[in-house]
């Protein structure tokens, strides 16, 4: 049986192993942490539970074709329901929306609220949907390295669209064109956040973004985002993959231009092939240091990064949802201080995620789970103890003031995640969270490949490579690098 060696068990790199286990190699996970999931892990303390990263789930058909291609029933290992409400909005001047999940009720919800035209939103999601028609089956489903990708027809409808998929617009201003009022353009902005851009900088390609949670469904596993990861690594596990922890990799082994095994506590492990899951960018400044490096790539801009606070409060607020914003007054203003200056504005906007909403137990009685992020730049050697020290009571400051509470003397649990720890724990270069940024028209086109170009049987996947960050997409990744690689029960 053929070997394969899986460095790192982020949610890609267990996707990678259930993925190679079943095209019948044998296959083991080498894992620097003391637990699998790698950003979708999670954090208990005085009876609360959190979901540590990633807080929105969609295309939740990426999860359970792993099952199925397992031979099992992914509803009986995995359970998830789906939002009525995708989010909840607040502003400062006391105006609120519930986008709700049918985007009739949602387009409702607007007229309602803002008092503005609803068919803004119909013509946003109906873009959305059109971009999304013609550049997912391309750039979500398959690899940019081969040539069929861009000479097929699925191709050359893109081609005949080009004009019409946001290449040569920044979402800002298709947002502003479509939608015009201000609150609205601020709400479909945010979309640019999901992958750490800029929307006054990145292409509105990225309008794509909301085709997602309103036309096919923004969803929450009934045990929370860190069943993901474990009823992964479960069925991981079930296949015979063999996972490794406090188990840091040193180097890729090479011999005559091709990856031949890993070097890990001092020891060769050998292999037929190796897959990285692991950030690109740290894995080229570590275990692969020794290759060819590629400088363009490694040089690129990094996505911004998140500085999180996991509060467990206790008071229930009935107007606090699953997923809850609180905007700046100054959008415009907080992207430029997070892209452009390295620092945080001083009125940033506050992404609120309780699970407890939905699922009781993850905080006591009469209480609630709060993960409070506010988009923050990568870590490039600010003094960020300063930095989070008044961002906190900015961030506090600005919730007693929309929810009229003192809300610092409801915390009964506190802990902290910023660039350095998040760099720390995940391997993510600067503690940026989807790898390099997506602020240029051509960033998609420049993100690594699934498939080493200088060393045979080496292979990428997760959210730093194409095509790119956040649950789906890194699931993705290991779908289209697995493709790659021979099927030995074929």
């Amino acid at each position: 049986m053929k070997k394969a060696l899986v460095v790192g068990s982020g949610i890609a790199g267990i996707a990678s192993s259930i993925r190679l286990a079943v095209k019948g190699y044998d296959v083991e996970v080498f894992e620097a942490n003391a637990y699998p999931g790698g950003k979708l892990s999670a954090i208990e303390g005085k009876g609360y539970r959190f979901d540590a990263g990633p807080s929105l789930f969609t295309l939740p058909e990426q999860v359970e074709e792993l099952f199925h291609l397992a031979g099992k029933n992914p509803k009986q290992h995995f359970e998830y329901e789906r939002l009525d409400v995708v989010c909840h909005y607040f502003w400062e001047d006391g105006k609120k929306v519930k986008a709700w999940a049918d985007p009739e009720r949602f387009a409702t919800e607007v007229a309602t609220q803002l008092g503005v035209s609803d068919q803004g939103i119909r013509e946003v999601l109906k873009r959305s949907a059109f971009i999304y028609e013609h550049l997912a089956p391309l750039f979500m489903h398959r690899s940019l390295r081969k040539l069929g990708t861009w000479l097929g027809p699925q191709a050359l409808k893109a081609y005949l669209n080009l004009g019409k998929l946001g290449l040569f617009s920044t979402m800002h201003a298709s947002n502003t064109k479509l939608l015009r009022d201000s609150k609205l353009v601020q709400l479909f902005n945010r979309y640019a956040t999901y992958n750490g851009s800029d929307p006054y900088q990145t292409p509105a390609t990225l309008t794509i973004i909301p085709h997602l949670e309103f036309n096919l469904g923004a969803y929450f596993p009934k045990r929370g985002m860190h069943d993901i990861s474990m009823s992964l690594y479960q069925l991981a596990l079930s296949l015979g993959v063999r996972y490794h922890f406090n188990a840091p990799v040193e180097e890729v082994l090479v011999e005559k231009g091709r990856a031949c095994g890993l070097r890990v506590k001092g020891e060769n492990v050998p292999a037929d092939l190796v897959v990285n899951n692991m950030d690109m960018v740290n894995a080229y400044k570590t275990i692969l240091k020794k290759q060819v490096q590629p400088k363009k790539l490694l040089e690129q801009p990094k996505s911004s990064s998140a500085l999180i606070f996991y509060w467990g409060i206790t008071q229930v607020f009935e107007e606090i949802g699953m997923h809850n914003i609180f905007f700046s007054e100054d959008y415009e203003t907080e992207f430029a201080h997070i892209f452009r200056r390295g620092t945080i504005y001083e009125d940033p906007t506050v992404y609120i995620n309780c699970t407890s909403v939905t699922k009781p137990d993850d905080a006591p009685s009469g209480g609630m789970n709060w993960f409070t992020m506010i988009n923050v730049p990568n870590n490039q050697g600010q003094d960020w103890d300063q930095l989070i020290a008044k961002a906190r009571k900015d961030v506090l400051a600005k919730l007693s003031r929309l929810l009229h509470a003192d809300i610092e003397k409801l915390i009964a649990f506190e802990e902290v995640l910023d660039p350095r720890s998040i760099e720390f724990k995940t391997s993510s270069a600067h503690g940026a969270l989807y790898g390099n940024s997506s602020n240029t028209r051509f960033a998609a086109f420049l993100r690594h490949p699934n498939v080493s170009s200088q060393l045979k049987n080496l292979y990428f996947c997760g959210g730093s490579v194409h095509p790119g960050g956040g649950i789906p997409l890194a699931l993705l990744s290991a779908k289209i690098m697995s493709e790659e690689i021979p099927d030995l029960k074929k």
